[in-house]
């Protein structure tokens, strides 16, 4: 069977019928053993919320008790602010990662549809743990800034020095993820365009 000068692709078994999946798809649908690793994230997280209140409750503890002076507080608060944001990108890796190789969620039209969810790929969530983590470093950081009597110096050129790494590489992810991203957009496209369509010959009008 020809096809636009070419034969078809289709493959086509003994008894005329569609061939059995090849060995590429059950390689594809191995995919599906990632599924229990996201399922251990969403434990992670779930000892997150357990550290997260237990947190909570000794600042309140404290506070309430008169034994918290203000860098106190506000490192517990800043140790609060660090799990949230870990808490975050747990949930970035396990909901992302899952949509990217895994399987899609169906979460169009949702009302509690993530923004960044609907244009995610492998590239946009790269920069997006990146830049997690990056906010996560700059929490370290300030903790040990804010306890700066009790943080010897070499912590502090380890922790700047380590903190301007994860920059400067998100930076370097988010720089390459442009032209990919011009790149994908553009072959994605190419398959829809319509070719112009050519004017007609007069002498099938009946033109002289």
């Amino acid at each position: 069977m020809k096809a636009h000068g070419g034969y078809a692709a289709e493959v086509h078994g003994p008894a005329g019928g569609v061939a059995a999946p090849s060995l590429g798809y059950a390689l594809f649908a191995t995919r599906w053993l990632q599924a229990p690793l996201y399922l251990g994230l969403v434990a992670a997280q779930a000892v997150y919320v357990y550290e997260f209140f237990g947190e909570l409750w000794s600042l309140v503890h404290g506070v309430l008790n008169g034994r918290s002076d203000e860098n106190t507080v506000m490192l517990a608060v800043l140790k609060l602010v660090d799990v949230v944001m870990i808490a975050n990108l747990l949930i970035m890796v396990i909901v992302g990662g899952y949509e990217t190789f895994v399987s899609r969620i169906g979460l169009q039209g949702h009302k509690d549809q993530p923004e960044w969810l609907s244009h995610v790929n492998s590239n946009v969530l790269k920069v997006k743990l990146a830049m997690a983590i990056v906010g996560i470093s700059s929490i370290h950081l300030l903790q040990m800034f804010v306890n700066i009597h009790h943080t010897s110096r070499q912590e502090l050129i380890w922790g700047t020095t380590i903190h301007m790494a994860f920059i400067v590489s998100a930076c370097i992810l988010a720089f390459m993820a442009g032209p990919m991203e011009a790149r994908a957009a553009s072959l994605h496209q190419e398959p829809h365009s319509v070719p112009p369509q050519q004017p007609a010959h007069p002498a099938e009008h009946g033109a002289p």
